[in-house]
C-alpha cells in the first residue's frame, strides 16, 4: 500500500483533501496528515511514505523547509505543493528541490487528483510494483466553486459576477497572457495589470476558465511551445526559455505531463508526420 500524507495547519482544509482522495484512490493509498511542517518532518522520518502535499504557509516550519529536509532523508519521495502563495522566490525554491508540482488555491479536484494519480504511477514505476493504480469510480467532477469557497470573502460586490464582468475580464486576461506569457508571469502580477484584487481575481478566474490560473498559463505554454517544436531550427531548449520556462529541465517536465511525450519526441512524432503529406 502506497502512503501518502497530507501536510496542512488548516483542519478543514486537511479534512476536504483527505476525502477527496480517499474518494479516488481508495484501499490504494493510506492517507496520514501533519498539522505542521515539525510534526511532517517526524511522520516522515518514521513511516515510508511516497507522496506529500504541503501548504507553505504554515506556523513554525514552513512546508518549504520541511520538504527540503524530506528531500535529503528521501531523494525519490515525490513533493507536491498546495498552496496560496503565487511567489516566484517559492516557486523557484520548489523547483530547486525537485518538486513534483506546485498548485495554487483554490484548487481544481481535476488538477490535484491527476497530480497525485501521476505521483502513485512514478512511485509504482521506481518500486517495481505490477499493475496500475487503481482508483475507485467517482462522481463526475465539477470545477464548480465549493459551498466553502461561496461563503468566502473576496471584498467586491457580488453582483459583479455577471456575464458582462466575466466577458471583459476574460479578454484582458487572455491579452495580457499573450502578451506576456514569456517571461516570469504570477497570478497577482496579473491580477495588478487587470485591475482586481488578487482574492477576487483568483476567484473570477477559477468560475471563468474552470481551472487555476497556473494550470492554465502552463497550458498556454506548451501550445505555444508546440507551434515552436515544428520549426526545426529552433533547439528544444531555446523553445523552453521563449515560451518563458529558463530551466530546459522543468519545462520537459510541463511539457510532458501535459501530453504524455517530451519535447524531443514530439518534435520528431510531428515531423514525421508533415514528411508524410
Amino acid at each position: 500500500m502506497y502512503r501518502l500524507m497530507i501536510v496542512e495547519d488548516e483542519m478543514i482544509e486537511r479534512m476536504v483533501l483527505k476525502k477527496m482522495l480517499q474518494k479516488k484512490f481508495g484501499e490504494e493509498c493510506q492517507i496520514l496528515e501533519a498539522q505542521n511542517g515539525n510534526e511532517a518532518v517526524e511522520i516522515f522520518k518514521r513511516e515510508e511514505i511516497q507522496v506529500v502535499i504541503l501548504d507553505i504557509g504554515m506556523p513554525g516550519m514552513n512546508g518549504i523547509q520541511a520538504a527540503e529536509i524530506m528531500r535529503k532523508e528521501k531523494k525519490d519521495c515525490c513533493l507536491i505543493f498546495l498552496t496560496a502563495y503565487d511567489r516566484f522566490d517559492y516557486a523557484k525554491k520548489a523547483i530547486s528541490i525537485r518538486a513534483m508540482e506546485y498548485l495554487l488555491k483554490p484548487y481544481s479536484q481535476r488538477e490535484v487528483l491527476g497530480v497525485v494519480e501521476e505521483a502513485l504511477r512514478l512511485t509504482k514505476e521506481r518500486e517495481g510494483r505490477p499493475g496500475e493504480i487503481k482508483v475507485q469510480k467517482a462522481e463526475e467532477e465539477s470545477d464548480a466553486p465549493t459551498e466553502k469557497e461561496k461563503l468566502q470573502p473576496v471584498g467586491e460586490d457580488e453582483s459583479d459576477f455577471n456575464g458582462n464582468r466575466l466577458s471583459v475580464m476574460t479578454s484582458m486576461v487572455e491579452e495580457y497572457i499573450r502578451i506576456n506569457f514569456m517571461n516570469d508571469l504570477s497570478m497577482s502580477e496579473t491580477a495588478r495589470a487587470v485591475g482586481y484584487s488578487e482574492p477576487y481575481f483568483c476567484r473570477m478566474f477559477k468560475l471563468q476558465f474552470g481551472q487555476s490560473f497556473t494550470s492554465y498559463l502552463a497550458e498556454y505554454r506548451v501550445r505555444e511551445a508546440k507551434k515552436l517544436l515544428v520549426q526545426p531550427n529552433v533547439n528544444v531548449k531555446e523553445v523552453g526559455v521563449r515560451v518563458g520556462y529558463a530551466d530546459s529541465n522543468y519545462f520537459t517536465k510541463v511539457f510532458k505531463r501535459l501530453e504524455g511525450v517530451n519535447p524531443s519526441e514530439y518534435r520528431i512524432a510531428r515531423l514525421k508526420d508533415l514528411q508524410s503529406y
